[in-house]
């Protein structure tokens, strides 16, 4: 163990004295895998290559319309990141804060922390032959934090001054601060090369097929529709240990489907191989029949150490009416999850009460000394209940309570806030009535949308559902032109810079990016600057609690439910996968990862 990773441990300073040089990079604490280790433990080494593997994307879109997907206008098709772009270090799933060499042989972390120098793996190539050089890496950075990429990346890494190329095999990002996971963050960079669209302007690279270099390249399509992408038989990376055993099939091809039940009844019939279902009524009811019941199809629920999800009805600040908080904890008394639990859920979900759920991170009771030392120096920036009061916790109808005593308790807050019944309606002091706007793709919302509803009526708001398409869906989010929409965040072991986009002031105003909310608030930014710039993990962990804690109090969000497992179905007898499962995952990478095709 290196004297900076025994440091961290023991919450002292990150950054020793000396810049240290590995084949990979942990946040946090030691590297698992030593150098010249043969593969990850999860990977079967010996798994066969072959066959194909048939699915539905895990989110629904309706089509695609270009191959960039690093561009705001427009849907890229499921798993082209995934499968054809790689970037300098690749993560395991058996360490949440750490990444190991895959574009690059070698990272080096400046003694002060304000640099990261990578040397490139002289085996990398693009598909097209060509080697991967640090001008490709750079073009690939340049090109990501100009105006023509989707915003969330000048971001993301916002704290980036500058990609040096210091020879043809090595490059030198440079940082405006000290910042542990900096490092990670522009090891994930994606890598395309220069030839890449011809010369045109980034965001007019639309139909070029993308010249990367992943294991898989583009191939037999629908446009729009389905796609299929082949393994390279030449793929530069398929003996490196960090990809030994992995991506195993020829061909993985994603199916889209207009209607959820136009895709389960095809799952059934044979037309492709797996899937996933996030909802645990589908669950119940629509998986079942003679196939399930001879064992042709699996129901699976796995489990994993990954933190809790977030799930939860986004509250657009942007619009007048949602600004008072008052206001917006009184539509979440409204929701009664316990209700939907018991009669839509089969008791399968668990409540989400923040934004780190069944994580550290998760903000519990009155903030804890280490919270406290955090909240302290923002104690004239926050309202005093931060302080003093228990972290809020979301409704719940569970007797004593009732949802008639919750809507009680949302007619007073709206009433302080200056919203009364008369006229048929609640109206504000110029007498406009309330109104709310549920923004949607799918039907499928219906049976969680409609209870909540009709409790929002009783307290005198007009609320409906607005079904949109997915693009027209995907432009009213660019420009944050909604109401209410739901969001599903996976659970992370590591939250950081994706925080800056969703919460900090600067992306509040920045069309495209993940600040749906429409938060500003100069707290909440001071406290993601700490959050970012932590070194150790109980300065995280405190970091996060105190964020955790703010934005519940701010009642930002509506929130729903979560499952503690996924909930996967797949064809039996056409799979094998490892022996040893991965501790943070998720499915779908597992499965395209990790299985190969049975003899």
């Amino acid at each position: 163990m290196s004297l900076a990773r025994r440091l961290a441990w023991l919450g002292l300073a990150f950054f020793a004295a000396d810049a240290w040089s590995a084949h990979g990079y942990g946040q946090f604490g030691d590297l698992k895998y030593p150098a010249g280790f043969a593969n990850f433990e999860w990977a079967n080494p010996s798994a066969p290559k072959g066959g194909a593997i048939d699915l539905v994307p895990p989110l629904r879109i309706s089509n695609f319309d270009k191959y960039n997907p690093f561009t705001l206008k427009g849907t890229a098709p499921p798993g082209l990141s995934a499968l054809v772009f790689e970037s300098l270090l690749t993560g395991t799933m058996d360490e949440p804060t750490t990444a190991y060499g895959l574009l690059a042989e070698d990272v080096e972390v400046a003694a002060d922390g304000l640099s990261v120098t990578f040397r490139l793996n002289p085996a990398a190539r693009f598909h097209d032959g060509k080697q991967v050089m640090a001008s490709d890496v750079k073009h690939s950075f340049d090109a990501l934090m100009s105006k023509q990429a989707a915003p969330q990346y000048r971001v993301v890494f916002g704290d980036v001054k500058q990609a040096v190329v210091t020879g043809p095999m090595t490059i030198r990002f440079e940082f405006s601060r000290a910042n542990a996971e900096l490092p990670l963050m522009v090891g994930g960079l994606p890598v395309f090369s220069r030839a890449w669209g011809g010369g045109k302007p980034f965001d007019q690279i639309i139909l070029d097929f993308p010249v990367a270099s992943g294991p898989y390249r583009i191939g037999r399509l629908n446009f729009g529709r389905d796609i299929t992408y082949e393994r390279d038989p030449k793929y530069w990376a398929r003996d490196l240990n960090v990809r030994r055993g992995l991506f195993n099939f020829d061909r993985i091809t994603y199916k889209i489907y207009q209607d959820n039940t136009a895709q389960t009844e095809a799952f059934k019939a044979g037309e492709f191989d797996y899937v996933r279902s996030f909802s645990a009524r589908e669950w119940a009811r629509t998986y079942t029949g003679k196939k399930f019941d001879s064992g042709e199809l699996i129901k699976s629920e796995l489990r994993s150490k990954n933190a809790g999800d977030f799930q939860g009805y986004l509250i657009n600040t942007r619009r007048e009416k949602f600004k008072d908080p008052r206001v917006r904890e009184a539509l979440g008394l409204a929701f009664d999850f316990e209700w939907m639990n018991r009669k839509l859920f089969y008791g399968a979900y668990i409540r989400v009460r923040g934004y780190f759920n069944g994580s550290d991170f998760e903000a519990k009771g009155l903030p804890g000394p280490e919270e406290l030392a955090v909240l302290e120096p923002l104690r004239s920036k926050l309202p005093d209940k931060v302080f003093s009061a228990e972290v809020p916790q979301p409704p719940s109808t569970d007797l004593p309570g009732s949802l008639r005593s919750n809507l009680r308790k949302a007619k007073d807050l709206l009433a302080a806030a200056g919203w009364t019944y008369r006229d048929g309606a609640l109206r504000n002091a110029r007498g406009e009535a309330m109104t709310v706007e549920f923004l949607d793709n799918s039907s499928r919302s219906g049976p969680v949308n409609t209870p909540f509803i009709q409790a929002l009526r009783k307290l005198g708001i007009a609320a409906e559902v607005r079904v949109v398409d997915f693009a027209l869906l995907q432009k009213r989010m660019d420009v944050f032109d909604f109401d209410l929409f739901v969001v599903r965040t996976p659970g992370s072991e590591a939250p950081g810079n994706e925080l800056l986009d969703r919460f900090g002031s600067e992306s509040a105003g920045t069309e495209g990016s993940s600040n749906l909310i429409g938060i500003k608030d100069p707290a909440v930014d001071i406290l993601l600057g700490e959050v970012v710039s932590a070194k150790t993990r109980p300065q995280l962990i405190a970091r996060l609690r105190a964020l955790d804690r703010i934005l519940r109090h701010g009642h930002y969000s509506i929130p729903q439910y979560y499952s503690n497992t996924y909930r996967i179905a797949y064809r039996s007898g056409k799979f094998e996968q490892p022996k040893v499962m991965p501790l943070y995952y998720q499915p779908e990478t597992w499965v395209l990862e990790t299985w190969w095709k049975k003899p």
